[in-house]
Parts: structure tokens; sequence; C-alpha cells
């Protein structure tokens, strides 16, 4: 079949027939304009979705990228996930560049084809069509005016105007006939192009984005590593459908074994189950009395208590009761929680008990005599009360108080002076040497008080620097490392900033012992050792920038059989200056280290030094008596001095010739040192240096 075309021939006679088959093509040309606004609107989706796929896909390997930057609490950093996202990361990305070239290939051989048909062949119809239109009404209207000439001779000059008039009408109207009949029988041969085009590239693009699909991601490799990955993933399936069923048996479990605890009093058709009055340990919710004071104004000042309960999670740990809020904060650099100190259970005189107050059932106290202060406490029921009082006086008693006995002696530890200037700046912090290491707890106070004073008088008369100070005990926490100023500043803001929310301004003063040997906590009140420092488990120690009163300092601690030490801050208070004590340590662990270099030379170069050491310190002595013994001489008589020159003298006349009995009476008086200084030098020199050494055994050389 044939196309339809109009006839140009017929276009300057513009018949009714041909006004007919016009108005054919142009309905025609708007119902193909429309058809194809609606193919470019779908193929301008599929486009979109093209490209926001690529997008997507970019996207997404970027995400799986990210994984291994994420910091998951519970994720390893080598973990196999973080690994496996990472190479599907890299597939993605190969994926990705073949969707950008189908998108580019979509734009060039689907969407310009389509456009240009829209831009250039059909806007050019719709406008000839309105050309056309213009030009025939002008034409009408020159028509219209040539008809209406009158016969008279006068009008000729208007008849040959509006006849040229005409003339133009007719050949603008002609022409205009002419190219938008040819535009319209063009039309019909470019909309097969026109809307075959687009979709004959749309596949052409598919199919070689599948030819590289298959050749980017159809490897060996790929393959291989998608059957690993599908293995992997059913066997963590099937792991996850075992672990469910263990769960919801051990959640049956749980249930059944806690129907007794769901009621705060058990029913009385429950079975009764006795306290435990044997426990040292015990952790759980109880609710503490807190009071408040208000000040009512009027003549007559009063103070008016208010009485609060709070719900607190309390537990033991190394004799202290410790209270944890439930919605305490996790601090960032520590992952721990501290915690805030209650009372100190080796205090003597502690005691826990019943109590009747405010109307509450299941109210215990627990009584400080020391510090004037009882805790009053409330359980959820008889059995959790009577545990709670045993476990505590069970501890207090570990601690080796017995209500009705005194805490041990009460002499009041020796104050020490230091016996050597610091040689280390305030503040700083550096390893010290390694030496024996004495078993510690995070709370210095945790050990109970078994270790007088006189034990360590005997530790402390051997060391070369001993330095006391009176200090009050803040607070201790677990850190990530070993040392850092910035560690030990956060860690003295955390306690501090916990002690300040928990209210807690009690503080345990002790005495600080820092020798050359170790750092010892004594207890001032009972002059018992409370805890050891061993100076090689002394890693690191600071002074608050602002607060000069506060320091800490870092210790290391490994268990038995463990791999990896553990690091705690203690924070202390002080009265003095606390650089004065940075100071001290400072300078304990510098003679420390000097000794332990010391013991660790060749046997011969510490002996000799030694022995020199001793030798100078006795001409020193020697020269400091001999001064003063010239000091306290009188001078002689005029009838003395005539005497003196008759004394014999030697040969040389160097040295003055004595009896028997004056060399006994200035043996007795000056011992060694009337002797010839020249024999005593020889025979001091020939002796050997030997282990030892003592300052009798040497005699001094002495200028003549």
């Amino acid at each position: 079949m044939g196309i339809e075309k109009l006839h140009l021939e017929d276009a300057l006679e513009d018949s009714p027939q041909t006004r007919s088959l016009l108005s054919v093509f142009e309905k025609d040309a708007m119902t193909l304009k429309k058809y194809t606004t609606g193919l470019h609107n779908c193929c301008q989706r599929i486009m979109k979705a093209q490209n926001e796929l690529c997008a997507a896909t970019q996207s997404l390997s970027q995400h799986l990228r990210d994984f291994e930057i994420q910091k998951f609490p519970l994720e390893s950093d080598d973990s196999v996930l973080s690994s496996t996202l990472k190479q599907f990361s890299s597939y993605l990305d190969d994926v990705s560049s073949i969707q950008q070239v189908l998108s580019a290939q979509f734009s060039e051989t689907m969407m310009y084809p389509l456009s240009r048909f829209l831009q250039a062949d059909l806007e050019e119809v719709t406008t000839l069509c309105e050309m056309y239109q213009i030009a025939s009404n002008e034409h009408d209207s020159a028509m219209n005016r040539y008809m209406r000439l009158p016969k008279k001779k006068e009008s000729e000059r208007q008849k040959s105007e509006y006849n040229e008039e005409l003339y133009l009408m007719r050949k603008k109207f002609h022409q205009t006939s002419l190219h938008y009949y040819s535009s319209l029988n063009a039309l019909q041969y470019k909309r097969k192009c026109s809307l075959l085009e687009p979709v004959m590239g749309y596949l052409h693009a598919q199919r070689a984005f599948f030819q590289m699909g298959q050749d980017a991601v159809g490897k060996k490799e790929i393959e291989d590593f998608l059957n690993n990955i599908s293995t992997s993933v059913q066997g963590v399936q099937q792991e996850l459908q075992t672990e469910t069923k263990k769960t919801v048996e051990l959640i049956d479990s749980l249930e059944q074994q806690s129907a007794h605890l769901y009621h705060a009093e058990p029913m009385v058709d429950m079975p009764y189950i006795p306290p435990n009055t044997t426990l040292t340990q015990k952790a759980g919710y109880l609710y503490v009395r807190r009071g408040k004071h208000f000040h009512v104004p009027g003549p007559i000042g009063k103070q008016l208590i208010a009485t609060k309960w709070e719900r607190c999670f309390f537990f033991t740990v190394g004799g202290n009761l410790m209270s944890q809020a439930r919605d305490e904060v996790i601090s960032t650099n520590t992952k721990k929680l501290a915690g805030s100190l209650v009372l100190d259970l080796n205090e003597p005189g502690v005691l826990a008990e019943p109590h009747e107050s405010d109307d509450r059932r299941f109210v215990f106290q627990i009584v400080s005599p020391k510090n004037k202060r009882n805790v009053v406490l409330q359980a959820e029921n008889e059995r959790e009360k009577d545990e709670w009082i045993c476990t505590l006086n069970n501890i207090v008693r570990e601690s080796g108080y017995v209500k009705g006995k005194g805490g041990g002696p009460q002499a009041k530890p020796k104050e020490r002076t230091s016996s050597s200037s610091s040689m280390s700046k305030p503040g700083s912090g550096s390893v010290s040497p390694d030496q024996a290491s004495i078993s510690r707890r995070i709370n210095p106070f945790d050990q109970s008080a078994n270790e007088v004073l006189d034990t360590l008088d005997s530790a402390i008369d051997n060391s070369t620097f001993v330095e006391s100070f009176v200090v009050r005990f803040l607070g201790s926490m677990e850190v990530t490392t070993d040392r850092g100023e910035k560690l030990v500043h956060e860690t003295m803001r955390q306690i501090m900033a916990a002690r300040a929310i928990h209210n807690v301004f009690k503080m345990t003063e002790s005495r600080l012992v820092v020798s050359s040997e170790a750092m010892r906590l004594i207890d001032p009140a009972t002059n018992t050792l409370r805890t050891t420092f061993a100076l090689a488990d002394i890693s690191f120690w600071a002074a608050h920038p602002e607060n000069t009163r506060l320091f800490g300092f870092i210790t290391r601690t490994k268990p038995p059989g463990a791999t990896n030490s553990t690091f705690s801050c203690h924070v202390f208070e002080c009265n003095i200056s606390a650089e004065e004590i940075c100071q001290a340590i400072g300078t304990a662990t510098k003679l420390a280290f000097q000794a332990l270099m010391q013991r660790k030379l060749p046997p011969g170069v510490g002996k000799e030094k030694k022995a020199m050491e001793k030798i100078q310190q006795v001409k020193t002595r020697e020269k400091n008596i001999l001064l003063q013994n010239i000091q306290q001489l009188e001078d002689a008589p005029e009838d003395e001095e005539d005497s003196l020159h008759n004394l014999p003298l030697s040969p040389d006349g160097k040295y003055l010739v004595l009896t028997a009995a004056d060399e006994s009476e200035d043996g007795m008086e000056s011992g060694d040192l009337s002797q010839p200084m020249e024999k005593l030098t020889v025979e001091s020199m020939q002796q050997p240096i030997s282990d030892s050494f003592d300052t009798e055994d040497v005699e001094p050389e002495s200028e003549a």
C-alpha cells in the first residue's frame, strides 16, 4: 500500500476537496505529535532511571566500603565481613562503570533521534500550519477588497493597487501551501524512521550492556567468590536456626526458673527459700533514702528536712559499698562505669542492722560511728534484706574488725623527711625500673589492715629517699593506656563529676609514703598499711593543671596467666601543692633506677667506685676533725716556746721524735691520725677491695 500524499498541484486552487484532505493530514500530524511526546516521556523515564541506577550503584559501593571505618562496639577490626563487603564494593564499581556506558548509549541512540524528530520535524509542521492559516486569511481579505471595486473609471488607480495586493497575497499563500503540503507529505516517511530508531537504539545499547556485563561479571573468579559467600551465608543461617532454637529453650527455662522472682514478696503458696548468710559479695537494686534541707523564711529561721527515696544499683567490691545509677552514662574513652563510693566497710565500727523508718518495710541501715553517718536502704523483701545485712557484716568481719574489740594499735606513723632533692620535673611521668611487683587492686582501700607500721619501718630505713604526705582518696578508674597527661586529667574530671552527681563528699584520708623502694598508703588512725604500689608498676603521674591540690598516677597490673596488662588511674587530693608529690615520685623512681643500674654493672666496676667514694668520705671527715682541732689550739706561752726548740727531731727535720710513753699517750688521744701518712697510704692502697668494705678498714691518705 502506497503512502498518501497531498497533491502540490492543487495547492493554488485550494478546492474544498483539497482542504478536506489537508484537514486529515493535519489531524494525523497532531496525533503523531501527541504520541511522539508520550514516547519521549517514556524514554526520558528510562534515561532518568538508568542515571539513578548508576548513582545508586555508586552509592551502594561507597556505603559497603565505609563499613570498615565504622566503629561497631561488637565488631573486631579484622572482621571477615569487612573484607567481604570491600570485595563486593570492587565488583559493584565495575558494574557501575558499565551502567554509565549504557546511560551514555541511551542518550545518543535513543534520546537524541526522538528529541530531534520532536523539535525539528513536528515543530516545523506546527509552525507551517500557523503560517498557512495566516496566509489563507490574508489572501481572502485581499480577494474581498479586490472584488468590491466599482465599475467607475475614476478608480483605475485603486484597481491597480488592489490587483497588486492580491497578487502578492496569492503568491505568498501558494508558496506557504507548497511548503506546508511538502512537510506533511515528508512527515509520513519520517514517522517510520523517527519512531523505530529510538527503540532500535535502546535494544542495541542493551545488547552491548549485557555483553560487557557478561565479560565483567561472568568471570570464574567472581563465580567462585559468590559460591563461597553463598556457602558461608548458608552456614550462618544454620547457626542462626540452631541458636534460635537454643534461645527459645533458654527463654522457657529462664521463665520457669524466674517465676518466683516476679513477685517482690513471695506468695504464701510458694516454697520458702532461706536467705544465704555466707555471702561476701552481692549486687542488686535497692532504694536509698536521701535527705534535703529547706530553709523556712521568717523571724526565726527554721530548717526542714525532706526525705526522698531513690532506686540505685548497689554492689560490693574490695571492701567498699558502691552505687551506680541505671542511666549512668558510659565514658567514651574508657568504656567503663566507675560507680560512686557509698561507704568504706573497712572502717572500724561499721555495722548493718534492721531499721524502722518512714513506715516502710524491709528497711535496714549501715552505721559508721567513725564518720557519724547512717546509710538507710530498702530491699524488695525480707529475704533480700537479710542477705544484704549478712553480706555487709561478713565483709566487715573479713576486714579484721569485730564489734566490741579495737581495730589495731594507735601509734602515730613516723614522720619522714626527704634525704635528697627532687630530680624530675613536676607533673611529668616516666617508666620506673623493673622491680619486684607487689599485688594490688584498683581501689587502694580494698585491702584489709593486716600490716602494722613497725614492719614498714625496716623497709623505709633501707631506702635512700623517703617523703611523707597526707592525701585523700577520690576514686580510681580503669583506663586504656599506661601513660598520657590528658588521660589523667580526663580521669580526674570524670571522677569529680561522678562524685558531684551522686553527692559523694566523703574522702578517706591516708598517709602517702614515697620512698626509693615503693609507694605506700598508711591508715593514719590505725597506723596500718592499706596498700603498696611497687615503683615498677607506676607508669605515669601528673598534677591537675588548674586545681593544684589534685594529682593522679597510673599503675599497671598483669594477672597471672594473662597476656595483656590492665591499667588503672588513681586520683588523690592533698593539702600541699600536688607538684611537690609529683617531684617526690620522680625523685624516687630516678634513685631506684640508678640503684638498679648500679646492681647491673660488672662486679669490679661497682666495688672500686664504692671504695673510692668511702675513701673520699673518710678524707673529708678527717680534714674536718683536723680543722676543728687547729681552731681549738691556744697560743703557747713564751717559756714553752724555748722548750719546743729543744725537742728532738728526725734527721731530715720534718718529724718529731717521741718516746714510748709519748707515743702511747698520743695514740690514745688521736688514734691513727699521728702515724706517718706515707706508710698508711701504702698499706691502704695495697689492701684488696672486697665486698665487705667498711670505713674502719680504710687508713686515709693525708698531706705531709
